[in-house]
């Protein structure tokens, strides 16, 4: 049943009636939220606007059948802006999952490669890219990671960390339960495919919220219903980004 929680999300809903047509069909029995804003996130750029944690809490706050709200965020050690955001998700009542972000320091050193070494690069150039590069464009790069070296940088630093196996294992543990019917998914990570065919085998409806052409080719293929987010800007969007119709 769909309560709006605050008088703005009263005005949209009565503005938009089809949106929350919608969402009551969505979320019609019990369901539990899954956001991998790992993904999400990258999504801002494509959309034009960003998503608030806050009005994004409200809305799925309106719907009584929602029973959590997992939000799965990797923090950065000894980065104030990361740590805030962690801090903003519990406040607004999410149920957080995280972990540390891996730093990994690659070499850029060139001291032992030959000019026309693909060596370095394959740290960085997938495979498939990289077989296809001439060889003046490999000793192209080469000597850009030379003119680095010369300004003493002999490292990058890149940064990992995803959560498809503590995600995934929270959807099959929550479907091994049997106290979840509805399995709502924000990612458009095709490491998800497998437990949404699990899901689908055994009668849960499946709705992944992302945006247009976001999706992995592999979670399409799932025939999970797909919901985008676009849909929905107005109630989720940051204020000074809101448009109304």
């Amino acid at each position: 049943m769909f309560t709006p929680q605050t008088d703005r999300i009263k005005t949209l809903a009565n503005k938009n009636p089809k949106v929350i047509e919608d969402l009551e069909n969505i979320f019609d029995n019990t369901s539990c939220v899954y956001i991998d804003f790992g993904n999400v996130v990258h999504w801002q750029d494509r959309l034009g606007w960003h998503i608030c944690l806050k009005r994004l809490k409200q809305l799925l706050d309106s719907f009584d059948t929602i029973k959590n709200i997992n939000f799965y965020y990797g923090t950065l050690e000894d980065n104030q802006e990361s740590e805030e955001m962690s801090k903003s998700i519990k406040k607004y009542r999410y149920n957080l999952i995280t972990k540390w972000v891996k730093k990994i320091k690659k070499s850029i050193d060139t001291t032992s490669i030959e000019i026309s070494s693909p060596s370095l690069l394959k740290g960085f150039i997938r495979k498939i890219l990289l077989d296809k590069l001439k060889v003046e464009t490999i000793e192209m790069l080469n000597n850009e990671l030379k003119d680095l070296n010369k300004k003493g940088i002999l490292f990058l630093e890149d940064q990992k960390c995803n959560f498809d196996v503590e995600l995934g294992m929270d959807i099959l543990t929550n479907d091994k339960e049997g106290d979840i019917n509805n399995f709502i998914l924000w990612s458009g990570d095709s490491d998800f495919a497998f437990p949404i065919q699990e899901l689908l085998k055994h009668g849960k409806k499946v709705v992944i919220f992302s945006t247009s052409r976001k999706s992995s080719t592999e979670l399409a293929e799932t025939k999970a219903q797909i919901f985008d987010i676009r849909k929905i800007k107005t109630f989720i969007c940051w204020k000074r980004e809101m448009t109304e119709k």
